[in-house]
C-alpha cells in the first residue's frame, strides 16, 4: 500500500487555519420598501370589502333557504295522492309568501290570479315558469276533486318550477 505523501508544511499551515463555511443571515419575510405595505393592505382591503358583501347577501338570502325548506315540506305533501290538493295550496301560498318577501308590499300584495301569474313570469330571470302560471290557474279556477286528479307529472313540474322561481327570482334594487 502506497502511503499518502506527507504535507509540506505550508499545506498543513493552510489546513489549521480553515474555518467553517460562514452563512449570511436569512431573509426577512417583512417588506422591505412601503410599496408592497401598500399592496398588502389593498388586498386585506379587498377581502374585508368582499367578506362584508357575500355576509349581507347570505342575510339578504335568508328568505330563499327558508322559502326552500317550506317548498321541501309542501313538495312531500304533493307526492301524496291524499294530500295534493292541501301540497299544491301550501304551494301556491309559499309564492306569495316569497314575493312578498322580496318585492315591495304595494307591488305585491294586491296581484292575484293573472296578474300574479304575469308577476312571476317577469320575474323569472330566465326560466319557464309557465308550468307554475297554470298551477296557479287550475288552484284558482278548479273545484277540489279536479286537484286531487292532478296528474303527478304536472304537479312535479309545478315544483321544479316553484324551486327554480325561488332560487333565480330578480329582485330590484
Amino acid at each position: 500500500m502506497d502511503q499518502a505523501a506527507p504535507l509540506d508544511p505550508v499545506a498543513q499551515t493552510a489546513l489549521r487555519t480553515m474555518h467553517d463555511i460562514v452563512t449570511p443571515a436569512p431573509v426577512s419575510w417583512l417588506p422591505q420598501t412601503w410599496g408592497w405595505a401598500l399592496v398588502a393592505t389593498a388586498i386585506a382591503l379587498g377581502l374585508l370589502v368582499w367578506l362584508f358583501v357575500a355576509v349581507n347577501q347570505y342575510r339578504r338570502n335568508a328568505y330563499r333557504r327558508e322559502a326552500l325548506r317550506q317548498l321541501d315540506l309542501a313538495s312531500a305533501l304533493v307526492r301524496n295522492p291524499g294530500t295534493r290538493e292541501q301540497g299544491l295550496q301550501e304551494i301556491a301560498e309559499l309564492l306569495k309568501r316569497t314575493a312578498l318577501a322580496a318585492f315591495q308590499r304595494e307591488r305585491v300584495a294586491s296581484l292575484f290570479g293573472s296578474e300574479f301569474n304575469d308577476f312571476l313570469l317577469a320575474t323569472a330571470k330566465g326560466i319557464d315558469a309557465h308550468p307554475l302560471a297554470s298551477l296557479l290557474d287550475d288552484l284558482e279556477y278548479r273545484a277540489d276533486p279536479m286537484l286531487l286528479a292532478t296528474p303527478r307529472y304536472d304537479a312535479d313540474q309545478a315544483i321544479d318550477a316553484a324551486r327554480r322561481w325561488i332560487e333565480v327570482h330578480r329582485v330590484p334594487a
